[in-house]
């Protein structure tokens, strides 16, 4: 028989995969706006944080009234939400430039591979001080895995590429882990997603325009950048914060895994990548070391209320 709370971790878990699979063609959306149109990184992830943002308020505003008063903003919370807007600016231009430089494939696995371990390094940094010795092993097994997926796609004859694509794409991790660790200190109720979008727009905004911010009238690359904004990023995000109040995070994780294997999968079916066996296990390294380290994390007991 099933129990409301069952149900409620069910429809949970789904929607964080529903999230992660959104979330896995967002390379291969940007390469597709890039084919059909002179966009360039800057130009679609400004539109990706635009849309996006627009998308995240019109829903916000009209709940706005339904829900309770916002709680207060002090300097610390202000902080937070800015750094999130920028780690969200600086993640979408670094991710959409190693598209474009080394392909979604290398992109994504290094980025969105390498980002959780920054986080749970980053969180223990500012926690206790000191990595303890599974995330420590974790941290070697993904960098060996990142030296072996960059190092033999670099020797394929596109060398400079890659490892400039790669580097771009550890950037974007940063700025994921950024957003990640400043946003989780953000008290419940304030609207971090649609700041976040917003501030980096704001902040991508000015930088755009001096590098000569491009439009495009093509109906297909519209038609993807709408989709950008609002599937992979809006609904996404939706999805994901809600199945989290049903699954542990420790679990949400680990199926966020999903989204860089969703990526390779897309750009070798549609882009014609294709990744050198080699090349494979490095990135099957970075995504183990990761689920091995939040399974884990998922072992351990959980602290009773007070402690």
């Amino acid at each position: 028989m099933t129990t409301p709370s069952t149900a409620a971790s069910t429809r949970g878990f789904t929607f964080v995969v529903l999230a992660a699979l959104c979330w896995g063609t967002s390379g291969l959306s940007g390469s597709i706006v890039a084919r059909h149109s002179d966009l360039g990184p800057l130009d679609i992830a400004w539109h990706r944080m635009a849309i996006g943002a627009v998308a995240l308020l019109v829903p916000w505003a009209v709940t706005r009234r339904r829900a309770g008063p916002l709680p207060p903003v002090g300097r610390g919370t202000a902080a937070r939400l800015a750094l999130v807007g920028a780690g969200l600016a600086c993640y979408q231009l670094a991710y959409f430039a190693a598209v474009a430089t080394a392909g979604v494939s290398i992109a994504t696995l290094v980025a969105l591979g390498l980002a959780p371990l920054l986080i749970a390094v980053g969180a223990t940094l500012l926690g206790s001080g000191r990595p303890d010795a599974p995330t420590v092993v974790a941290l070697v097994v993904a960098l060996v895995g990142l030296v072996l997926l960059v190092g033999v796609s670099a020797g394929t004859g596109t060398g400079t590429a890659v490892l400039l694509g790669a580097l771009l794409a550890v950037g974007s991790a940063l700025g994921y882990a950024v957003v990640t660790l400043a946003g989780g200190g953000v008290p419940a109720g304030v609207p971090v997603t649609l700041v976040g979008f917003a501030g980096g727009a704001l902040l991508l905004t000015p930088v755009a325009l001096v590098a000569g911010l491009r439009l495009t009238a093509d109906p297909v690359a519209l038609g993807v950048l709408l989709y950008l904004g609002i599937v992979p990023s809006a609904l996404a995000y939706a999805l994901f914060f809600t199945g989290l109040r049903s699954v542990p995070g420790a679990v949400a994780a680990i199926v966020t895994l999903l989204e860089p294997l969703t990526a390779t999968a897309l750009a070798t079916l549609l882009l014609g990548e294709r990744l050198a066996p080699l090349a494979l296990v490095g990135g099957l390294l970075v995504l183990a070391a990761v689920a091995g380290l939040y399974l884990r994390r998922l072992r351990q007991p959980v602290p009773a209320a007070g402690a």
